[in-house]
Parts: C-alpha cells; structure tokens; sequence
C-alpha cells in the first residue's frame, strides 16, 4: 500500500486530479447500487405499501380539490350569459 500511495505522490498534480475522479466516479456507482437495492427491498415491504397510501392520501384530496377548481373555471358561467 505504501508503494501504491508513493508513486501515486511522485505523479503529476494532472494526474493525481484524474485519480482521483475516478475513485469519486467508483464510490459514487457503489453508494448509488447500494441506495437502489436497499430501496428495493424497503418499497416492497407490506408496511412500508401501506404506509405510502396513508401518507398519499392528502395529496389526492388536494388534487381532487384542484381539478374541480379548474373544471368550474372551464365551464362557462351561466351567469354571464354565455
């Protein structure tokens, strides 16, 4: 390891900048594997279903409140005479 960490010092500051993309770019592909299979195994949990519709549920009544706002907007006014 030290002859590693040795001539990775005797190299270039361009060089030395490329190396270390690289390993951000290795971590960054391993942190996201990990991420997606832990997501995985936590979005196909029975609890976790459930738990995804109780908290959708405002959201669907806010829609729901918003869509019949826009459609009375569309209709024209009786009112109006149009």
């Amino acid at each position: 390891m030290k002859r590693i960490f040795h001539h990775i010092r005797k190299q270039p500051e361009k060089t030395k900048r490329h190396i270390l993309h690289i390993l951000i770019f290795c971590f960054a592909l391993i942190l996201f594997f990990l991420w997606t299979y832990s997501l995985g195994t936590t979005l196909t949990s029975t609890d976790t279903g459930a738990q995804i519709k109780q908290d959708l549920k405002p959201f669907s009544v806010l829609k729901d409140n918003i869509t019949d706002e826009l459609n009375s907007i569309k209709e024209p006014d009786s009112n109006t005479g149009q």
